[in-house]
């Protein structure tokens, strides 16, 4: 009986297979009348393809600028009369008399009764294609601050990608074609691009709050999903991407997942067609290109949504663009790989977690942040004080690796570290000064359940008489939370030439940092690529405690270099000529400088006057 009934489904299968044509024939937009009828082609669960009925009911004109038009039409069949226009259905081709006519792409707003959808003009998906393809790859870095709170992270979101906008934000913007000009007025402000479902795996409930809350901002929605099965894969082995099918722009693989979902709209030598919409609107990209597979649908009063999974990468999209995002079928795109390694003593616990995440000027480092810090809620306590020694080391190609090591305590322990790993990564994709190819990031994050914090109490010199060339000890004397003493000591070379009256200034970084630029340093700018990673790296840390040996002699700093100890004579001629500008003036002379490891975050500053024989 079983056999009997599988050998029925194999005859009847042929005959629910969509037919689509051999070959991509297209019916221009000039051909495209009110009253036609057409085919549509999706996914509605699963992969398998299936197709809904088009009306045409006109043509916009010059809503979202010149030469860019919209189908409206109407979708009837299958799930549609219950679900509406679908959220994942963003690329689905449309077809009259076997000739493809766009991706279906806007949608009439929520709470719509009938499935009211606007179709992108293939030939304009294909003409900006063709027009996007000599452009440069390269894009500058997005400037973001961080840490990023929900409020934060959608102004970013909004500012770069431009969000969800209408096909016309005034009804006199609309030329139409088969409708009453005012009806298709009124549709044409209230068409917005179809949501796109950005699927998050992994992630804890405050990331994805804070990802949802961003997300609506720029046209997506966020929804569960994760990997395809490994029957779902073995299922769709081997067969080409088609129009019709589900496909997926990854973000973020591996032990997390961050990917966008929509539809094929036609795939030519290799070229593949999607969206109808623009992704992020990023214009150049490099994002994987997977295959999707539709889980369920989600049927909503407001706006219906497809649930998919990703599975492998079929491709590389290298364009995303207001009409759609266009890639290569082929391998993928090189990816960053990040690992990060958290130990925690306490429990015992010693995990791995890694992801690829995509090489983007903004998406890099704000992945990256989002990625740890997401490792920090979802693994330690998140509650109270606690303490971490992060080692992170970003090796970049043809360039010296990019190291942090340091410690973070406290209640905002988590965001700081996360911020500080993050924040190099913004200044290197971001530079001005030439490309950055990173190869990885290596994260190495100890736990520890107690705060790590420390307070500068005093200093002192165990010479009496010191004079000009000696070496001399310098103690210094720090007490932690619990009130125990921790002493260091450190030699400090005096100069040969100095002799008289000098100062010690032993601090922490960030008040060391705070009082040059009020003595008059300003921060030095790289002027090339390794100036920059020099000074990243050198960047002052949180479990260090800085010396200085100064004598107040009155300088300058020129384009960053100090020039300290100047004679009043110099000092005349070069404030003669600020108008130069990159001129400052120094009161103090620097004679040395020395910094000294702990294992806690230290915090206070003390000068200590030495007399030099």
């Amino acid at each position: 009986m079983r056999a009997g009934a599988l050998l029925v489904c194999a005859l009847l299968a042929p005959l629910s297979l969509v037919h689509l044509p051999a070959e991509t024939a297209r019916m221009p937009l000039d051909e495209v009348e009110a009253g036609m009828q057409g085919v549509g082609v999706t996914v509605f669960q699963g992969a398998e393809r299936e197709e809904f009925d088009v009306e045409i009911l006109g043509v916009l004109q010059n809503g979202i600028g010149p030469k860019r038009s919209l189908i409206v039409s109407r979708l009837v069949g299958g799930p549609l009369a219950n679900t509406g226009v679908i959220q994942g259905m963003s690329g689905s081709p449309v077809y009259i008399n076997d000739r493809l006519i766009g991706a279906v792409s806007y949608s009439l707003g929520s709470f719509s009764k009938d499935a009211i959808a606007g179709i992108t003009p293939i030939e304009e998906m294909v003409a900006t294609d063709a027009s996007a393809a000599t452009e440069a790859r390269r894009r500058p870095g997005a400037g973001f601050q961080l840490p990023v709170t929900a409020n934060a992270l959608a102004t970013v979101v909004r500012s770069v990608f431009g969000g969800s906008e209408p096909f016309a934000r005034q009804p006199r913007d609309i030329e139409a074609f088969g409708l009453p000009l005012p009806e298709a007025s009124r549709i044409g402000t209230q068409l917005r691009p179809i949501a796109t479902p950005l699927i998050l795996s992994g992630f804890s409930p405050e990331l994805n709050d804070l990802w949802s809350s961003a997300s609506r901002m720029g046209g997506f929605v966020t929804a569960v999903g994760g990997t395809m099965s490994a029957e779902a894969q073995e299922a769709v082995a081997g067969q080409r991407l088609q129009p019709g099918d589900a496909v997926g722009a990854s973000l973020i693989s591996g032990d997390l997942t961050m990917a966008g979902t929509g539809t094929v709209t036609m795939v030519e030598n290799d070229r593949v067609y999607a969206f109808g919409h623009p992704f992020y609107n990023l214009g150049p990209a490099r994002f994987p290109m997977t295959r999707a597979h539709v889980t369920t649908l989600l049927p909503s009063l407001a706006i219906s949504s497809k649930v998919a999974e990703i599975g492998e990468v079929l491709g590389t999209i290298d364009q995303d663009r207001p009409t759609g995002i266009y890639g290569t079928l082929g391998p993928g795109p090189a990816l960053i790989p990040v690992q990060v390694t958290l130990t925690e003593a306490d429990r015992s616990l010693d995990e791995s977690f890694r992801f690829e995440v995509v090489d983007d000027p903004l998406f890099t480092p704000l992945l990256t942040y989002t990625s740890l810090l997401n490792t920090f809620i979802s693994w330690t306590r998140s509650v109270g004080p606690r303490s971490y020694v992060v080692s992170a080391t970003a090796r970049i190609e043809g360039q010296p690796d990019l190291r942090i090591e340091d410690v973070y305590s406290g209640n905002t322990a988590s965001t700081a570290a996360s911020v500080d790993i993050a924040n190099p990564l913004i200044a290197l994709v971001g530079n001005p000064f030439e490309p950055v190819q990173i190869e990885a990031v290596d994260v190495k994050i100890t736990s520890v359940e107690e705060p790590r914090t420390a307070t500068l109490e005093r200093v002192w010199l165990d010479v009496d008489r010191p004079k000009a060339g000696d070496q001399v000890p310098l103690r210094v004397l720090s007490r932690n939370y619990r009130g125990a003493e921790l002493l260091k000591t450190i030699m400090i070379d005096l100069p040969a030439h100095a002799t008289g009256r000098l100062q010690l200034q032993v601090s922490d970084g960030a008040s060391l940092t705070q009082q040059e630029r009020q003595a008059g340093f300003r921060d030095e700018a790289a002027e090339t690529l390794p100036q920059l990673i020099r000074n990243l790296n050198d960047t002052r840390r949180n479990n260090r405690i800085y010396v200085r040996l100064f004598r107040a002699r009155a300088g300058a700093i020129d384009r960053g270099e100090p020039m300290p100890a100047l004679p009043g004579s110099v000092l005349a001629v070069l404030d003669g000529n600020r108008s130069s500008g990159g001129l400052g003036r120094l009161r103090n002379a620097t004679l040395g400088e020395w910094e000294i490891l702990t294992d806690h975050v230290v915090s206070g500053s003390r000068m200590l006057t030495v007399d030099v024989e």
